[in-house]
């Protein structure tokens, strides 16, 4: 039997094709939407620095020099050096690695845990909706920075408590929108045609119910993402985030802040201009990411 000829030429136009189409319609996004275009580019820059810290940081970040203690930015120092000698550049560019590692393990775990209340609440009502809703009520009636620090207060400074700290805030934002997103589905005729094949309620809410509260819980992590990260600089600015040495943005404005504002002022800049593009990032991409994935937002 003869092999079957293979057109290696169409093969290569049609993969050609393929990428060229990937292109234009990242194109046609970035020309709809400017702004999340530059948050992505923002977003996108953050977490280079974060997974490459130990290749693109020119000096390690922890090393102390008395030598070079408060230096201005110049050749050896491109953004200056703190009291202690250590370089800023470098302690920057691994604070991005902290900074990722907070926003997105905080805003996963909380929307994980969102998710669960949330779903259960909407789809099994009753008294467990009852008693969710008034807990998430009193959750809610604290603002985000304020339960942050009280968690983080009682759970101690590390990286894993800020995490955790962080993420619990998040929880109830997040219920309340999956949980009316629930209210909505189980209306629905799928839901009612998957009852009359006789499937089970567990599955009907996993299969059929939960896929479809995804774009909104899409929505809600990329704006929570910015929330968190500014979070956890409040909580390390404050003394109850990541410890030392770790090279936290918000830890390297408190140590900075108060004493050598005037004298060297490249240890305030600098942390405050990281953390105000990763923010500034995290929340034009939500942005963008809520106006492509909610029709009523595209006009």
């Amino acid at each position: 039997m003869a092999k079957p000829v293979i057109d290696h030429a169409a093969e290569l136009a049609k993969a050609g094709a393929g990428v060229d189409s990937r292109l234009s319609k990242a194109w046609f996004l970035a020309k709809s939407y400017p702004l999340g275009a530059i948050g992505l580019l923002l977003f996108l820059a953050l977490v280079f620095c974060g997974v490459f810290a130990e290749w693109i940081a020119p000096m390690d970040p922890v090393k102390t020099n008395a030598a070079t203690s408060l230096a201005a930015p110049g050749a050896l120092h491109a953004l200056g050096a703190d009291m202690m000698g250590r370089d800023m550049l470098s302690r920057i560019i691994h604070g991005a690695r902290i900074s990722l590692a907070v926003g997105i393990g905080s805003t996963i775990l909380g929307c994980f845990f969102g998710v669960v209340i949330g779903l259960a609440s909407g789809y099994l009502l009753g008294w467990f909706d009852l008693i969710t809703q008034r807990i998430i009520d009193v959750m809610q009636a604290l603002p985000l920075l304020v339960m942050a620090l009280v968690m983080a207060a009682a759970l101690g400074p590390s990286l894993e408590n800020t995490i955790i700290a962080i993420s619990i805030p998040l929880v109830p934002h997040v219920a309340r929108v999956i949980r009316s997103n629930t209210l909505s589905l189980r209306e629905m005729p799928f839901v009612e045609a998957a009852k009359a094949i006789g499937m089970s309620e567990t599955r009907i809410a996993l299969k059929h119910v939960l896929p479809n509260t995804l774009a909104p819980l899409i929505v809600l992590a990329t704006a929570q993402l910015g929330s968190a990260i500014l979070t956890e600089a409040s909580l390390s600015f404050l003394g109850l985030g990541i410890p030392e040495p770790h090279p936290s943005w918000g830890r390297m404005l408190s140590e900075s802040a108060a004493e050598y504002v005037r004298t060297a002022p490249w240890l305030v800049i600098f942390p405050g201009i990281a953390i105000s593009f990763a923010v500034f990032g995290a929340n034009l991409l939500g942005d963008a990411v809520r106006d492509i994935l909610d029709p009523r937002q595209r006009s």
